[in-house]
């Protein structure tokens, strides 16, 4: 069976493709995630006083953004899938070069609110990354090629906080801020000058059903995008509050430092343990690898409620990085396998919004139950919740063997 001839046409470039994507993916993350280390640091500089308001103010500004992408991602979708996902791509990352300079001049809290929201709503390269990946690669190539892209997104995520953890001291909060924009410029112009995307087909010539319409059963992929927003939520919920935990226990000159460690010690296990979980998915089944990690993520946030010491939530960040690592590709790997092939985009692009609401509802729920009811019990609550999750994976799945 051969390709579509527009496949066949871009197929040349699709290892070129593959490369800016991962940078760019890599770029913009690190953006993203550089400001968790240094994030109450800097609401504090803004003229917030009280302790409880900075954690509570640290994850709704943190949250924002993830707030704003999901409720705008359907809509760059359909423009994507109308006027190609390259120029949504240089969309997003011209905006977000702009947005993430303005933030390291913020004059208030109000004001660096703002800028996140923005970047929430005109960013989503990764996840136009993600599509334009998968529908420009060559299919033998193509899970390949989005196991490379996850590991960029990853990496993102663990250099994010190393760097905000280091790049402060050195050039000051606001000039890290800059320095970041001026990354992401990079990518935008790799972006509009080396990617190549084929030719969309018309829309006249596209099935009328999509998304879900053309799901004939659709539990296991909603089972999926629960999973994938309470994977994010567990993930999130903790972060934005890991400086002032560490704070507790460790001296002030090592704050951020400690917490940039901690942050991205879970993005390095899983970037570890990303193809092993993936191979053993293969032997034993996705639904019993997703749910098992689940439940040892519940168990490893239980201990870290009562660390005393920063080597301690390192070690323990890390290790439950190690159980999580394979959960993404298996959530994706278990929506491949449960929908028609030609929405598959589609409903992963939903996947996508669900992790967004997840990345929003964590931090919204880790500031206000940290700075309400102690930082301990954030831990203890998240891991209840993941444990439930773990319950639930294996239900449906059990209700889907029966079907």
């Amino acid at each position: 069976m051969t390709e579509p001839a527009d496949a066949q046409s871009g197929e040349e470039y699709w290892f070129r493709n593959l490369l800016v994507c991962v940078f760019g993916s890599f770029t913009t993350l690190v953006a993203m995630t550089l400001l968790l280390p240094f994030l109450p640091l800097y609401i504090a500089q803004l003229g917030v006083r009280d302790r409880a308001d900075v954690v509570q103010w640290s994850g709704i500004v943190f949250g924002a953004t993830f707030f704003a992408a999901a409720l705008v991602a359907p809509l760059w979708g359909r423009l994507a899938d109308r006027y190609g996902r390259k120029i949504m791509m240089i969309r997003a990352s011209l905006a977000m070069a702009v947005v993430m300079s303005l933030m390291g001049m913020a004059q208030n809290v109000w004001q660096l609110l703002a800028l996140r929201l923005l970047a929430g709503f005109l960013g989503g390269y990764s996840s136009g990354s993600t599509i334009l990946v998968a529908t420009q690669t060559p299919k033998a190539r193509a899970a390949w090629a989005l196991g490379i892209l996850a590991s960029g997104v990853m990496a993102g995520n663990l250099a994010g906080p190393l760097i905000g953890g280091f790049l402060p001291p050195l050039i000051g909060i606001r000039a890290t801020f800059l320095a970041a924009g001026a990354a992401i410029f990079v990518a935008f112009l790799a972006t509009a000058f080396l990617i190549r995307e084929a030719r969309r087909p018309a829309i006249g010539t596209r099935k009328p059903k999509a998304g879900f319409a053309a799901v004939p059963d659709k539990r296991a992929a909603m089972a999926m995008l629960a999973t994938g927003m309470l994977l994010m939520f567990a993930n999130m919920s903790v972060e934005p509050i890991i400086t002032i935990y560490v704070a507790q226990f460790e001296p002030a000159s090592r704050v951020t430092i400690v917490s940039g460690f901690a942050m991205s010690a879970a993005a390095l296990g899983a970037i570890l343990a990303a193809p092993r979980l993936g191979r053993l998915a293969d032997r034993i089944g996705h639904w019993r690898v997703i749910g098992c990690s689940l439940a040892a993520c519940a168990l490893l946030l239980i201990p870290q409620a009562f660390v005393t010491a920063g080597w301690q939530i390192v070690a323990l960040r890390f290790v439950m990085g190690l159980a999580l690592g394979g959960l993404l590709p298996c959530i994706a790997a278990v929506i491949r396998h449960s929908v028609p092939e030609d929405v598959v985009g589609g409903i992963l692009g939903y996947s996508t919004s669900s992790q967004y609401v997840g990345q929003v509802a964590g931090p919204l729920a880790g500031g206000f139950v940290g700075g309400n009811f102690g930082m301990r019990s954030v831990f203890l609550g998240t891991a209840a919740l993941m444990a439930a999750g773990s319950a639930f994976v294996f239900t449906v799945h059990r209700r889907l063997r029966k079907a």
